[in-house]
């Protein structure tokens, strides 16, 4: 049995058993078809993932909730004009969203966010991924631009 027992609605007893699951709401919900193991009286479920909101910390210190949104505009400024379906660029943003959730942390830097962004972008796309660095890093000259090229190179 998962999580807290179900009561009965029509005699309390907290024990049922399912009888049939099947996906609601485009995947976001269960249905599930429950006897009570007392009276053997039916009924129906609703469960909901529950996930628990993952909040940025800024370099200014201040706290917003993460919005993948930001993250998706992120990757479509570095990758215009390159050769990065939508379909990678949600694929990247999916991947970035289920590691911050997996994680114990529910307060992440930015900076961490951004090192997860760069790590997708440096195996689909190398120009994207030097876009992406120059603006996230804050390059302050052609010399810190070049050391991460060659950085770059190096790890090819």
């Amino acid at each position: 049995m998962w999580g807290a027992p179900m009561k009965c609605p029509y005699c309390g007893y907290e024990e049922s058993k399912v009888i049939d699951s099947r996906p609601a709401d485009e995947g976001e919900r269960i249905r599930r078809r429950r006897e009570c193991l007392s009276c053997s009286k039916r009924f129906t479920t609703h469960e909901v993932i529950e996930t628990v909101p993952i909040i940025v910390v800024k370099r200014d210190k201040s706290r917003e909730v993460f919005d993948r949104n930001k993250l998706r505009a992120g990757f479509l400024h570095a990758c215009e004009k390159r050769p990065v379906s939508i379909d990678q660029i949600e694929k990247m943003v999916d991947t970035i969203e289920a590691q911050l959730q997996a994680s114990l942390d529910r307060e992440v830097t930015s900076g961490k966010i951004g090192e997860l962004a760069m790590d997708q972008l440096k195996n689909v796309d190398e120009v994207a991924y030097v876009r992406f660095a120059s603006v996230y890093r804050q390059f302050k000259d052609i010399n810190t631009f070049m050391d991460e090229l060659n950085k770059l190179l190096r790890e090819r």
